[in-house]
């Protein structure tokens, strides 16, 4: 009998550790999609980002570099994207038409909020293509945000769900002073490569054949 009991606490222990595991590497958000986009757009944001920067494996000076181009708008956009990402872009633009992508459009995200606070919605001007912002409230944005360890991420996307109308430069400077030990965590990168990277790319896709 004691045998059987060590047994089971030896398979529950497992457990927790492999979901521990699952969730400081942010596997359980990727699953959120069924379609394997995400983590495909993440791997090649990443290759783009190390191409570019060319710091060698230095994770924090690559992202923190990004993030500070980003934010006094010296970026150069017309080097740093490859045409995977930019292709992966247009995919993401084109599947953002229900709550549960990755972005939304401005309108329906702001009647959400209408609704919550039983005011009246504002309809999108007839004949004017949409605005699409990251939707802070949808499913991977949530799980990235309930398996991070820091306080000042998940600040900033308690902000964002209120009014997801932000810049992205303004957005960058917030991201940028997360420390150290918290910024390497990989919510907040799945979170700069998506909100800030792919937000960008959204917006420039057409200048690119």
């Amino acid at each position: 009998m004691p045998l059987k009991i060590r047994s089971r606490i030896i398979v529950v222990s497992l457990s927790l550790i492999l979901n521990m595991t699952y969730a400081q590497n942010g596997i359980n958000c990727h699953r959120v999609d069924e379609t394997g986009i995400i983590k495909k757009a993440f791997d090649s944001f990443e290759n783009d980002l190390f191409d570019y920067y060319k710091f060698g494996n230095d994770s924090i000076k690559t992202y923190r570099t990004f993030l500070a181009e980003v934010a006094s708008l010296s970026l150069d956009l017309r080097k740093l994207p490859s045409s995977n990402s930019i292709q992966l872009a247009r995919e993401f633009k084109k599947i953002a038409d229900n709550k549960n992508s990755l972005w939304i459009r401005l309108s329906e995200y702001e009647n959400q909020e209408a609704v919550k606070k039983s005011s009246p919605s504002t309809n999108s001007k007839k004949n004017e293509e949409e605005v699409l912002i990251f939707n802070y409230r949808g499913g991977f944005i949530q799980c990235l945000k309930n398996t991070s360890d820091s306080d000042d991420f998940k600040e900033i996307i308690d902000t964002l769900e209120k009014d997801g109308n932000v810049s992205t430069s303004l957005i960058s400077q917030r991201i940028y002073y997360i420390t150290d030990k918290e910024f390497c965590a990989i919510e907040i990168k799945n979170f700069i490569a998506f909100d800030i990277y792919y937000s960008i790319l959204m917006v420039i896709e057409k200048a690119f054949k």
